[in-house]
Parts: structure tokens; sequence; C-alpha cells
């Protein structure tokens, strides 16, 4: 599953499903999708996710994983990157988050 977040005046940003709900629960949301955070809620809700990926363990590199070009391990704080700069805009713009 795919799960597509957008707010006005900022392109969408796509996510696989697992990430999401991560994402999501790291906001302090339930992770229902759809959803929506409204725009006096999102400060806070960048805020939670700031603190959560910050907190976040990194994956630990294997030997295999040196082996294998094909083994990659994208850090939380990596890939929550598109969607905290999201929510920065929605914020800027004072503008709700809105998920399907």
């Amino acid at each position: 599953m795919i799960v597509t977040f957008s707010t006005a005046r900022y392109s969408d940003i796509m996510l696989f499903g697992d990430i999401a709900k991560q994402m999501l629960h790291l906001m302090g949301h339930s992770g229902t999708i759809p959803g929506a955070i409204l725009a006096a809620d999102v400060p806070a809700a960048l805020q939670r996710l700031q603190q959560g990926i910050t907190g976040a363990p990194s994956p630990a590199a294997t030997a295999d994983d040196a082996e294998t070009e094909q083994a990659t391990h994208i850090d939380l704080k990596t890939r929550a990157l598109p969607l905290v700069e999201l929510l920065q805009s929605a914020i800027s713009n004072n503008s709700d988050v809105l998920w399907k």
C-alpha cells in the first residue's frame, strides 16, 4: 500500500504504508488512513515527529551488507525528511495536511 501526504502549495509525498503508519504514530496520530491534521495542529505534529526520529536507532550494517550491493538501509531520519519538509511548508502556508 502507498500512502500519499498532501498540503497546499507543496508536492505530494508518497510513502510505503508501513513507513507512513510509523511516521503517523510518531506524530501522535492513530495511524488511520485516510486522515488529516488541521493547520493549527501541524506544528505540534512536526515537533513530535522530529523528536521521534531523533531518538530512533540507525540500522546496523552487517558484513553481508557490505558484500551485497542491493542491501540498502535507509534510516528513519532520512525517510522522514520529505515529510518533515511537507509539514514545514504546511506551517508556513497555514494549511491542513491530508493523507490517503
